[in-house]
């Protein structure tokens, strides 16, 4: 099966000092497998205060440039280019992510969110820093597997995030023909399927694909997101993920109240208060 994919357009947001191209959610189709959320930024530096985050995961990959992590339970992590931070939230965490002493130069990467399923979405918050990361060669592809069957990073549900750099030529990425999958572009321009796509856009690819097949007239970067349907209705808001109205609710009303559910973060970044809904 490999009828043409769906384009989806960014819409063009900001997010500290960063420009941001928003990806995921989008009316009508709020995952992709259990990925929920994709900002593409852009920028001088992030410098985001301490806000709160239940029931997902946030995967921060970058580019170009540094940030700096810190949250509830005590972590403290520079990230750089082909390293990746990985937060689980559960039933309550906080963070920021800052723009490191020093540091003046351009920052490029993406924010991701995965949506936790109910076994877990309630669970204990964690922290994990992958350094290194496997990667694997496709024509004229490399892959970078970010988080999937042989990456090290924790996974709640069967999902996969591969980072592709595309040298000029073509590449033959084999898929999980029950997954569906998003095609992001980052850099570059890529053809899929004999369209063209360019920077912020992304390629919808319903369940039914064995293998995604890529032209590139000169180099490019994009982000494979995929995985099994989410079977769970969810409720986004601010930066919850939950299934009730209630959820969001209760999480905005705690957060606004320090309760210990979220913890503190040390961090010199003014916290950020949940808005009225």
């Amino acid at each position: 099966m490999s009828g043409p994919a769906e384009r989806w357009s960014g819409r063009e947001g900001t997010v500290g000092d960063a420009t941001v191209r928003r990806a995921l959610p989008r009316r009508g189709h709020r995952t992709v497998g259990a990925w929920c959320f994709a900002d593409h930024l852009e920028g001088r530096g992030v410098d985001i205060g301490p806000h709160p985050h239940i029931g997902l995961q946030t995967v921060t990959w970058l580019l170009e440039g540094q940030v700096l992590h810190r949250d509830s339970l005590g972590s403290e992590q520079l990230i750089r280019p082909g390293q990746l931070n990985l937060m689980t939230a559960g039933g309550g965490v906080s963070h920021a992510e800052e723009t490191p002493p020093g540091w003046s130069g351009h920052v490029h990467g993406v924010q991701l969110w995965v949506a936790q399923p109910s076994s877990t979405r309630d669970g204990a918050a964690a922290f994990e820093h992958h350094a290194e990361l496997p990667t694997v060669d496709f024509g004229a592809a490399v892959a970078t597997e970010l988080v999937g069957p042989t990456s090290p990073a924790r996974r709640d549900t069967d999902h996969l995030g591969l980072d592709l750099d595309v040298r000029a030529g073509r590449c033959e990425v084999p898929l999980d023909a029950t997954h569906e999958h998003a095609l992001l572009v980052l850099t570059g321009r890529l053809r899929v399927g004999g369209e063209s796509f360019a920077s912020d856009e992304l390629a919808y690819l319903p369940p039914g694909r064995a293998e995604l097949v890529l032209d590139a007239e000169e180099p490019a970067r994009a982000l494979l997101l995929g995985g099994t349907p989410f079977p769970e209705t969810i409720q986004m808001w601010w930066n919850f993920v939950a299934r009730a109205d209630a959820e969001l609710d209760e999480a905005a009303t705690d957060w606004n109240a320090g309760h210990e559910r979220f913890g503190r973060v040390a961090s010199p970044l003014a916290r950020i208060p949940a808005p009225g809904r």
